[in-house]
């Protein structure tokens, strides 16, 4: 269905291919998974499917891709999308209407298809994603994840022959992560659809690809392969192939059931051992006015001076106070201290983006009060009201579309107006941006970025000023798990010099590496709120893969393992 022969990128300005001499073949009926580092090239193979490589991006590309026998040097996009549908890594892009029942229809419209069948397929689809509670809503007032469903939704009811998904669960919670995956194994299966898919959340997808494209970065030959055998060689690879490699499994594993059934010996050898605690800094522990919530036993803290934010009561309604609409947020009253990192959790549409929006502004409350910054020296500000500047010293936002923040015409551009902006020194930024992601070409316009590129751009403009509060609206989609590391080890720098971050993310494995709290959202209220461990281990949706290949033991990460296991080595 899918051929590339000998196919070369070059970008204008580039030093190299961003894609050389390529050629492989993808099966009727086959789910391909395109495996590489942020910026590796995955993103322009997905485009080159469909034609938008060249004809869309510029550039110049040698030899040919032919996707059902066209070749798409002499079609276009729109000459294939009878064939190929496509889902970007910004869903937003891709919208062409306003509400979801709309855009559901709006690809079989242009296809010409009957109304009768139109209306069957939307049904079908509202059901398959878990949308139809949300039908006649505006796409604009989604959250990012059921923005999400709702582009692959629009993709499915044309019934393409060929799917091609860039990131398709990065904005998704774990449990509609699951739903979208089965449905399109089912579309595999039960109907023979050709799937290309990029994922840098290979913990959610690896075991069902059929073969693995690994894609090495410029100048390096792709390879092409058996999952496991890919995995082996490449330097992306999620939770459980990595505790197999740490503990010499061969074959090494690709699910969690493959890798409990050989986890016995290693759970003996870690018996007697304890995993390392992260408690962050004591503080008070939440309340709610409606709901029980679920704590632990925390040492109080007045000081206020440590306190970075302090939510109280706080409702949002969008659409104002006498809005129909369901509150997003419900009487929430939540602290922040210094040198915690809270991970903020719970299925899409949970109020999470809610309660960071609040926190910097973004949103209105219809009761309830918020304050963040430092009371010490400058004093804490009320988001709502304060002025830009002052809101900016306070708290900083990466939110879930990080060009949104990104207006200069390039990366060295943006670099230089985040040191002037904040009146920090010279080169500032773009040191962060370089810990965060080694290489972006200076002289690149931030659209031409990778989505994780242009992330790690945003959170390195925002981390310049050092704001006493960070926020980060899903801060690893589009990050490779190198830069996954990365983002980890500021984000640890950033608390142990007194910042607090909270972030909201449906990652559970970020939340296990570098979370010292753990709040889970549902329909705007708090209904958990403990240490990482106590909250994450217990719950089979928010379980990182390690804790639920050694459970019941207390593991939440390959690197507590092995740290644990090196005394003994």
């Amino acid at each position: 269905m899918i051929r590339f022969e000998s196919v070369t990128v070059r970008y204008p300005g580039a030093a190299s291919p961003v894609l050389q001499d390529v050629t492989f073949e993808v099966a009727e009926g086959e789910l391909c998974l395109v495996v590489g580092q942020t910026g590796a090239g995955k993103s322009t193979l997905l485009r080159a499917v469909n034609g938008l490589v060249p004809h869309f991006t510029g550039g110049t590309m040698a030899g040919r891709v032919l996707v059902d026998g066209r070749d798409t040097r002499t079609h276009r996009p729109r000459d294939l999308a009878d064939v190929v549908g496509v889902v970007g890594q910004d869903p937003l892009a891709g919208f062409v209407t306003d509400t979801v029942e709309d855009e559901l229809a709006y690809g079989m419209e242009s296809l010409g298809l009957p109304p009768d069948v139109m209306r069957t397929r939307v049904e079908e689809t509202l059901d398959l994603l878990g949308l139809a509670g949300v039908r006649g809503r505006p796409i604009a007032s989604l959250s990012g994840g059921q923005q999400q469903r709702v582009a692959i939704g629009a993709v499915l009811t044309t019934h393409p022959r060929i799917l091609v998904l860039d990131e398709p669960t990065s904005a998704l919670d774990p449990q509609a992560a699951e739903e979208v995956l089965a449905a399109l194994q089912r579309l595999v299966h039960d109907l023979g659809v050709t799937v290309l898919l990029a994922e840098h959340r290979l913990e959610r997808v690896v075991q069902y690809a059929d073969r693995v494209v690994l894609v090495r970065g410029t100048g390096d030959a792709l390879e092409v392969g058996p999952p496991a055998q890919m995995m082996a060689r490449s330097s992306v690879a999620p939770p459980v192939v990595a505790l197999g490699r740490l503990a010499g499994w061969d074959p090494l594993p690709l699910s969690v059931r493959d890798a409990r059934r050989m986890a016995g010996p290693l759970r003996e050898r870690l018996a007697p051992m304890r995993p390392p605690v992260r408690t962050g800094v004591p503080r008070k522990p939440v309340s709610n006015g409606r709901r029980s919530v679920d704590t632990v036993d925390t040492v109080d803290t007045t000081d206020p001076v440590r306190t970075v934010a302090t939510v109280h009561e706080l409702t949002v309604r969008y659409g104002g106070r006498r809005s129909a609409q369901p509150p997003a947020v419900r009487d929430l009253t939540l602290d922040v201290a210094a040198g915690e990192v809270v991970a903020l959790m719970g299925r899409n549409g949970a109020g999470k983006s809610t309660l960071l929006g609040s926190l910097v502004g973004l949103v209105r409350p219809v009761a309830g009060t918020v304050r963040v910054g430092r009371a010490d020296p400058v004093g804490t500000v009320d988001p709502a009201t304060a002025k830009p500047r002052a809101i900016a010293r306070a708290v900083g936002l990466v939110p879930q579309d990080p060009g949104s923040l990104l207006y200069a015409e390039t990366v060295a551009q943006e670099c230089g107006q985040a040191d002037r902006d904040f009146d920090a020194p010279a080169g500032s930024c773009a040191r962060l941006l370089e810990r965060l992601a080694p290489g972006v070409p200076p002289n690149r316009h931030p659209r031409d970025l990778s989505e994780g590129q242009r992330l790690c751009l945003a959170l390195a403009v925002v981390l310049t000023g050092q704001p006493p509060l960070l926020l980060l609206d899903e801060p690893t989609r589009g990050l490779d798990y190198t830069a996954k590391a990365r983002l980890t080890r500021i984000v640890r720098d950033l608390a142990d010099a007194g910042h607090g971050v909270v972030f909201a993310t449906h990652d559970v494995e970020l939340v296990a590496e570098v979370a010292t709290r753990v709040v889970v959202l549902a329909d705007g209220e708090v209904v958990a709120d403990g240490p990482v461990g106590s909250v994450v281990s217990a719950s089979p949706t928010f379980a990182p893969q390690v804790a639920k290949i050694l459970r019941p033991q207390p593991w939440l990460t390959v690197t507590d393992v092995a740290a644990a296991l090196e005394p003994a080595s």
